[in-house]
């Protein structure tokens, strides 16, 4: 019998704990399969995708920088990734590469994870790449009063507004009030500190960061030193990718403490 074969692609892949998490649950589900993270170039993805047409592998995840790059070689994009142009997950279905968004249902069961009412209220994305589109379409569905992007490049996150009109943007380095402040740049995977006076923003606010690996990041650290609630994405990209293994194998896999144990032994 042959093994399937399941990746997750991105430009850097070597934080993802990714092949941890599914390797896991196929153990678990006795599912003969290997789940492994590759690195690629953009002149790569294109030939990759092909071996996925070709069955010779079985789907994959997409991560940072590539959930749009891969739109133009799919046949198929879900309603969420249509409308958010990010895909995180693909597979080969009744003969047509089709594209997945399961960050969408991911951010969300995070949040409502957390002790935090969310809605009608005030919410700072810094970043606007990778998953923000996700995000921003959680919260909308999700009923926040306002969301407000601020991006180190200024044009990033107002291309953003071409499918969200109702976003604000905010110079970078420049705060403004908010009950919920997001990190979703990639400032804080290497220990980078991201420069914004947060002595000012008062307590009682969550600070949410979609890095997990380092469990805590320098903002996530002064957050917490101001009081207030923190979050990083370990939930979130756990639900992703129960949503991803539900879709290639069509078993919703169980999470529970040993799962998460499971991470945290990195």
């Amino acid at each position: 019998m042959k093994i399937k074969k399941y990746f997750v692609i991105g430009n850097p892949v070597q934080h993802s704990l990714s092949p941890k998490l599914h390797n896991y649950w196929l153990k678990k589900n006795s599912i003969e399969a290997s789940y492994d993270k590759i690195k690629l170039e953009e002149s790569q993805i294109k030939n990759f995708i092909e071996e996925i047409r070709q069955e010779k592998i079985n789907g994959c995840n997409v991560t940072v920088p590539f959930k749009k790059t891969v739109i133009p070689f799919l046949d198929k994009l879900s309603l969420e990734a249509e409308q958010t142009q990010s895909v995180n997950t693909i597979l080969f279905e009744n003969g047509n590469l089709v594209g997945h968004n399961t960050d969408i249902a991911g951010f969300t069961r995070a949040i409502k994870d957390l002790n935090f009412n969310i809605m009608g209220k005030k919410v700072l994305i810094l970043g606007a790449g990778g998953v923000v589109p996700s995000i921003i379409f959680a919260l909308n569905k999700m009923q926040v009063s306002e969301i407000i992007v601020s991006n180190r490049t200024r044009e990033k996150a107002e291309n953003l507004k071409l499918n969200f009109n109702n976003l604000k943007i905010l110079d970078w380095g420049a705060l403004t009030e908010f009950d919920m402040i997001i990190n979703a740049t990639s400032l804080g995977l290497n220990k980078e500190t991201i420069n914004l006076n947060f002595s000012k923003v008062g307590n009682n606010k969550l600070f949410y960061d979609v890095i997990y690996n380092p469990t805590e990041t320098n903002f996530l650290k002064e957050g917490k030193k101001l009081g207030n609630q923190i979050e990083n994405g370990k939930s979130m990209f756990i639900y992703q990718a129960f949503e991803a293994f539900k879709l290639w194998h069509k078993i919703e896999p169980e999470i529970n403490k040993e799962t998460i144990e499971t991470l945290d032994n990195d």
